[in-house]
Formats: C-alpha cells, structure tokens, sequence
C-alpha cells in the first residue's frame, strides 16, 4: 500500500496540492519562531533579549503550533472526502480498511516530510527577518548572532510530519470503516452530518475559550497589559470550536437564505442551495479559514488598539514593555493575515477545481456558463457570511472581557472599521478566490471535463 500511495502521490499531484501547501507553510512558521529559541541560547542575547525571543518563540509560536495542526487536519479531511469514490473503488476489488489507512498515512508522511524538508531554507530567512526586527525596536541587543539550529529544525520538521500523520490517521478512519455501497453514496451526498467526537470538539474548545475570557475579566483584572496573555488565546480556542461547528451553522445560514437565494437568484439560487445542502461536509472544510481570519485578526487588532487607548488614556508612554507587547501582537496579526489567507485561498482553490467535473455535468444538462460561475459566487457569499458570522462571535471571547479589564468598557477602542475592513478583506479572499477557480473551470469544453 506504501507504493501504491507512491504512485497516487505521483499521478494526483494536484490533488495532494492543499495539504502539501498547508505543511509548507506550517513547518515554515514553526522553524521561523523555533530559530529564536536557538538565537536566545547560542547567539549571545542579554538576559532582556532572551527573555524577548523566548516569550515571542513561545507565546507566537504556540498559536501557530495550533492553528497549522488544525489547518493541516482540515485540507487532509477535504482530500479524503473529496477521494470517497476511489476509496469505494479499492474496497471493491479486495482491498482491507486497515490496507486503505495505510495508504493514506503513507501519502501524508511523504508529503509532510518533502514539505517541511523544503520550509527550511524561507524558516531560515524569515527568522532572520524576524530578529532583525526586534533589533530595530531595541527588544533584542544590537551585536546579537542569529542562530538556525537544531531546536529550529527539529520542532518544524517533527510537529510537521507528526500532526499530519494523525490527522490523516483520524480523518481517514470514518472513510475506511464505510461499506463500499455507503462509500458510493457519501461520495454522492455528503450532507456533513456532526459526529459525536466533532460535537465534543466545539464544546470542549468553546469551553477552553470561555475560561479563558473569565480568567481575563476576574484574575487578570489587576495585570495590566499582562492580561493579552489569557484574552489572546480566548478567540483561538473559541474560533477552532466554531469552525467544528461549521457543518450545522451552514445548514441553519442556509435554511434561513433558501428562500431569498432562489426568489432572486432562480435556477441559479436554486442550484446553489442544493449544492450547500448536499455538500455540507467540503462547504465546513473551506469555511474553517475563513472563521479562524476574522477572529483572531478581528480580536488581536481590536485587543492592541484597546490597550493603546488605555495607556494614553493613563498618561503613559508607550515604554520597552509596551513596544515590545506591540510588536509581539503585529508580528501574531501578521502570521496569520498571511498564513489564513495563504490557507483560505488554497482550501477554496482544491474545493472548486475538483468540481470541474460536476459543472461541465450541469453545462451538459442546460446550464449555462454564466450560471454556473453565478451559482459558485452565490455559495462563497453564503460560506462567508457564515464564517464571517462565527469568526465575530469568536473573537468577542477576547474583544469583551479585554476591553472590561483595561477600559471598563463592554465596547473596545477603535470603532467599527477595524472589523469592517476586516471582513472587506475575507470577501474579496472568498470570493476572488472561488469565482476565478471557477472561470478556469468552465473554460475547458463540457464534453472533455466530464471524461476526466
């Protein structure tokens, strides 16, 4: 099975393309964040500048240490389903679930192993990069050395392949469990009903996310600007348990829009609820990055510009500590502007050039290419809406309880642009995204797409 996962890694390298990005870029923020911990003990840092890069390595470094598992998770469970037909096929001619594992753990090992053997040489520059910033803010001494060394390479390249060995462990262990007639048909209608292990998920990360909101707005009340520590994390963990619940929030969105969508959209608006309703599951897939965007960019922009207001509010000058909580929150927004985006734009791209076959099916049967390209933006409103929805929710686990403790405030500063240009930004990603994916798609003659 390892050769056959071999073979299927060389003729579907399309296929393999999301997740392997995934790992990419996931190794490469790990090693990024990882070099400062070789800098902090080789590099000859004061005792201020270790305490720096060790905060930022730890601090940073665990919020992308979760999100790139959860991110790697995601795009392994959407090649899965999206393979539910080729897996009917294999358990047809003989082969064992326990064959069928094998083969899709052997594909994520090779693939997490060539992606993080790659992410070596940008997680070298980018750390560079990133001490070099802390040097021109005066966070870290001048004459310091950077160091990319073994803690660096071992932390990205052993997170790496292990996350992605149990993420295509766990996600493949439903697929091969199903008969072959129940793979057939889940490959045909994928209603992405919530599992029990799924629903314990979002209630165990909503409830992480909830304690740490209480301890911000209770304990951490007299901590001044320590209190980031606790509110920063609250949003992760409450947008990881929304985006768990990403296929029943589609499925209420969309019970609630069906009758707009198809009063004015017609066959159009028609099309795309049936679509939403019957690939409930791969729609979840492709709305997780945008629920982890708009919540942690969401609730980090609006925690610093709270904490910005405090601090002139008081009369004090933003000091070493405050810049160095500043740049430790701009570096956190940045990684994952980009990383999200980089995620949100290759999820959607493997979800919709996989249906290239199913549009030049509904080209077959009467439609036109304007309504199939209209039928996919009317799906990527409804995703968005729905992410941008519970990506809000999610960061108010950080928003309210911050702007309590260091305002006593239930409003945080900055007003409602930050969020709306935030949300701007996830429109334009989903929808430039999914509708370009489907141009390309419907260039290629009907008749040459379905015989692929």
């Amino acid at each position: 099975m390892f050769g056959l996962a071999l073979r299927t890694l060389r003729f579907r390298a399309a296929t393999f393309a999301a997740a392997f990005l995934s790992m990419f870029l996931g190794a490469s923020i790990i090693m990024t964040f990882g070099s400062m911990f070789d800098t902090a003990l080789l590099g000859g840092a004061s005792s201020a500048g270790t305490e720096t890069m060790v905060t930022m390595a730890s601090v940073v470094g665990g919020w992308g240490l979760l999100l790139v598992v959860f991110a790697v998770a995601s795009t392994l469970t959407l090649s899965i389903r999206q393979r539910a037909e080729e897996v009917a096929l294999l358990k047809s001619v003989g082969a064992t679930p326990g064959q069928i594992r094998r083969m899709v753990v052997g594909e994520a090992a090779v693939l997490s192993v060539a992606a993080s053997a790659l992410a070596v040489v940008p997680g070298l520059f980018a750390g560079r990069g990133l001490l070099e910033m802390l040097i021109s803010t005066e966070q870290v001494n001048a004459d310091v050395s950077y160091v990319f060394g073994p803690l660096a390479v071992a932390m990205g390249m052993g997170i790496t392949v292990v996350s992605s060995i149990g993420a295509a462990s766990l996600a493949v262990r439903r697929a091969s469990r199903m008969r072959v007639t129940e793979s057939l048909a889940d490959a045909a209608v994928d209603p992405g009903r919530m599992s029990k292990k799924r629903i314990a998920g979002a209630v165990a990360f909503l409830l992480l996310g909830l304690n740490l909101a209480i301890v911000t707005a209770t304990a951490m009340r007299a901590e001044g600007s320590d209190a980031m520590q606790t509110a920063g994390q609250s949003s992760i963990w409450a947008a990881i348990g929304m985006a768990f619940l990403g296929p029943f929030a589609i499925r209420r969105v969309v019970a609630l829009l069906a009758g707009p969508l198809q009063l004015l959209g017609g066959v159009t608006g028609y099309l795309a609820v049936c679509n939403l309703r019957q690939r409930t599951g791969q729609m979840a897939s492709a709305l997780t990055p945008i629920v982890l965007f708009t919540a942690i960019a969401t609730g980090t922009l609006y925690m610093q510009s709270t904490e910005n207001a405090a601090l002139a509010a008081a009369g004090l000058a933003k000091g070493l500590e405050q810049k160095n909580i500043e740049t430790l929150n701009f570096v956190v927004i940045g990684m994952i502007v980009v990383f999200t985006a980089i995620m949100l734009v290759n999820t959607l791209l493997a979800a919709t050039a996989y249906r290239g076959r199913e549009f030049a099916q509904q080209r077959l049967a009467g439609s036109t290419r304007r309504q199939v390209i209209a039928m996919v933006g009317l799906e990527s409103a409804v995703l968005t809406v729905t992410g941008v929805l519970l990506g809000s929710i999610a960061s108010l686990f950080t928003i309210a309880p911050y702007a309590s403790v260091r305002l006593d405030s239930a409003l945080p500063d900055g007003g409602p642009l930050i969020w709306v240009g935030v949300t701007v930004l996830a429109v334009v990603l989903t929808l430039g995204t999914a509708l370009g994916t489907a141009r390309r798609s419907v260039r290629t003659p009907a008749v040459e797409a379905v015989a692929v």
